[in-house]
């Protein structure tokens, strides 16, 4: 179950220094007014703590090369180990490495679509994991293609594979991989309404569930982990109104914030406006939500899209930034 506060411990400093309330209270705020005036550095221990469920922002950004801010990628951890990456958005590799997580400890890498700005880097956590002596398949789970987008096989194929653009990895994909793991790669259909949930450990399950992102096959994911429950939505527009259902009393909704309610046309299309944000967190009735996918043009217009959201949903709401730590 949710605390009454989250705990919270990101690169604005760390907060389990004061008792337990008063600091979750403190870093909430201070993580809800990111123009204030915290300014501790950020020292290099583990940014999450050492027990329980904790959700990590690797990235709060979106594809703009202006926001000094890692593309849209999320770490779940349980008891400090990493066990789920969702994503591997540009500078998410470098971030996973500034959180003190390890390779070796992923249970599964999950993509919710294919676009550059959130699986970019997955080559390079390929490439970065030989050196740490991983010996255990790694899951890649990810949807299944449409027209000119790819499904998760082909585009590890493409990335990775014996005719892909960095072939010299492709031993990953068998298990003769010098890098002492195998890549295994599976397809989760992004079309209709169907909820999957074919991927357990003894530690995670997962569920996924088309969503609409334009033309773009795309999922949100649902994470069963330590008793608590998380979801991912990716980017999506609101068609069809299938999240409410899907995140139904999730302890922390991870959204997409990459619109204003003034937007229109393409925009629109892709993704939830901050007045859906409220209504899909309402109907579900999760604890918290957490707005990563922050762009441009929502940065500096926070106020208007806190009203927005609360005129439904009043309970904790995060504008994520990179490194920020939640724990639930």
């Amino acid at each position: 179950m949710l605390n009454s506060q989250p705990q919270v411990q990101g690169r604005r400093g760390h907060c389990g220094l004061a008792p337990r309330r008063i600091a979750a209270t403190l870093c909430l705020l201070f993580a809800l007014h990111p123009g204030g005036v915290w300014a501790a550095p950020r020292d290099t221990s583990p940014q999450c703590g050492n027990e329980g469920v904790w959700v990590q922002i690797l990235g709060a950004g979106g594809p703009e090369i202006t926001d000094a801010q890692a593309g849209a990628s999320y770490l779940v951890w349980l008891d400090n180990h990493a066990r789920l990456l969702v994503d591997t958005a540009p500078g998410s590799s470098l971030r996973f490495d500034e959180a003190g997580a390890d390779f070796r400890d992923l249970d599964a890498i999950v993509f919710t679509h294919l676009h550059a700005d959130h699986a970019a880097e997955f080559p390079a956590f390929i490439k970065g994991s030989y050196f740490v002596g991983r010996d255990r398949p790694l899951p890649v789970i990810g949807p299944d293609g449409n027209g000119p987008y790819p499904d998760t096989k082909l585009f590890v194929e493409r990335l990775i594979g014996p005719q892909g653009a960095f072939a010299y990895l492709a031993d990953f994909l068998t298990f003769r991989s010098t890098g002492g793991y195998k890549v295994d790669v599976r397809n989760v259909p992004a079309t209709g309404q169907r909820r999957w949930a074919r991927f357990g450990t003894e530690r995670i399950r997962l569920a996924a569930i088309p969503v609409h992102h334009g033309p773009v096959p795309a999922l949100a994911w649902r994470v069963e982990v330590g008793g608590q429950s998380v979801v991912f939505t990716g980017d999506f527009s609101n068609l069809k109104n299938v999240m409410p259902k899907f995140a139904e009393g999730a302890d922390a909704l991870v959204i997409h914030h990459a619109i204003p309610d003034t937007a229109r046309g393409e925009a629109r299309d892709l993704h939830v406006t901050p007045t859906q944000i409220g209504q899909i967190a309402a109907q579900a009735g999760v604890r918290m939500v957490i707005l990563g996918h922050r762009m441009q043009r929502t940065r500096g217009r926070e106020t208007q899209s806190r009203e927005a959201i609360e005129k439904n949903f009043t309970g904790p709401l995060v504008f994520a930034n990179d490194l920020e730590c939640w724990g639930l």
